[in-house]
């Protein structure tokens, strides 16, 4: 699905289940614990897909560890994302001297749970979710205005190392499958974000890739 949104140089790799072995690094393993087999096999499986987009890019393989804020730590000269849900697994990266940021998320593609458009929306955005519904109702609108905030968020956190709040992102989707952040922090060094998104089967995904400045 991601290789729909991305294209060279940025590697791309997808898998829609956990049926192949993985070898984790031993601090991979180490984060792991007593997780359960679903967790192991979503954090194993999420690893595969990176290190083979590493391997695209002619970078040797490495271990990915959790930053402070679960964020991914790449190696020197990499960015990338990682997202994984019920049925998906992926990694999208690229050198750093062609992108700054990198953030992918996948959803299932089905409306949200009751009270999480109303904790994630402002007014705005609530403004514009009824006629995007009346404009194409097959669509899982608030399932995907989460997943842009939760895109947004992880291309937002390599380049600031700040948090950002459902709250501090209006986000205009777009029926042609685009869509645009504005970040609304007063003192943010980031204007906003254009990313697109798509909806197969029943996922979807969205993504935004900011290129290398000069």
């Amino acid at each position: 699905m991601l290789e729909q949104l991305f294209s060279p140089p940025i590697a791309v790799v997808e898998r829609y289940d956990d049926d192949e072995p993985v070898e984790l690094f031993p601090e991979e393993e180490a984060q792991l614990g007593n997780a359960v087999p679903k967790r192991r096999f979503e954090f194993g499986t999420v690893r595969a897909c990176a290190r083979e987009a590493m391997r695209v890019l002619d970078v040797a393989p490495a271990a990915i560890l959790p930053g402070p804020k679960r964020e991914p730590l790449w190696p020197d000269g990499v960015v990338g994302s990682l997202t994984h849900c019920a049925g998906y697994r992926a990694a999208a990266l690229a050198r750093t001297s062609d992108f700054e940021t990198i953030g992918i998320d996948a959803e299932p593609h089905l409306p949200a749970p009751d009270g999480v458009l109303g904790a994630i929306a402002i007014p705005a955005e609530l403004g514009r979710m009824a006629g995007l519904k009346a404009g194409d109702p097959k669509i899982c609108w608030d399932r995907l205005l989460f997943s842009a905030k939760e895109t947004t968020y992880k291309a937002w956190f390599p380049i600031t190392r700040r948090w950002l709040g459902f709250e501090d992102a209006d986000i205009t989707l777009d029926a042609g499958g685009t869509f645009h952040s504005r970040i609304l922090l007063p003192d943010s060094p980031i204007a906003g974000f254009d990313g697109r998104w798509l909806v197969q089967g029943d996922l979807l995904v969205t993504a935004i890739a900011v290129p290398a400045r000069g």
